[in-house]
């Protein structure tokens, strides 16, 4: 879909976890994205960060800062379209845990824009409403549907 170098990522079975290596200027960081089911039907939250893998969680807080900003936000793009093409009717909810992290999404999101329409359906949180993706427009949250084709 977008010409951009990625991660190779492992799944388990069910495509709700992957994780990959973040290679960089410090070093390798295991990552981790997760599918978890919403309490809506069909609605999935989108986790994604640095496996800890003593406490077996995942820290999302966290400032990789391993200078493939990219890549990992790419890979992460590549996982939810697997994870969409085995669950087709899936809609993937996204909120970055700081006002910073969702506008690094949507200035990814506007940057290949092009690319991602042809696929996707995005929608943006704005004002206490869901509107279609604006570019340039700083929602609080995302949803992520894959287009009947």
């Amino acid at each position: 879909m977008i010409d951009i170098e990625v991660y190779e990522f492992q799944f388990e079975a069910t495509f709700s976890r992957f994780q990959f290596t973040s290679e960089g200027k410090n070093g390798k960081i295991e990552k981790v994205v997760v599918f978890t089911p919403a309490p809506v039907p069909d609605v999935y939250n989108l986790g994604f960060g640095d496996a800890d893998f003593v406490a077996g969680t995942i820290n999302t807080n966290i400032v990789s800062n391993n200078g493939d900003t990219d890549k990992v936000l790419a890979t992460v793009a590549n996982t939810i379209i697997e994870f969409t093409a085995q669950n087709p009717n899936a809609t993937i909810f996204a909120i970055g845990v700081t006002p910073a992290r969702n506008r690094l999404y949507r200035m990814n999101i506007q940057k290949y824009w092009t690319e991602i329409s042809t696929l996707f359906e995005i929608l943006g949180h704005y004002q206490n409403a869901w509107e279609n993706f604006i570019p340039n427009r700083d929602y609080q949250a995302f949803l992520i549907k894959r287009k009947i084709i």
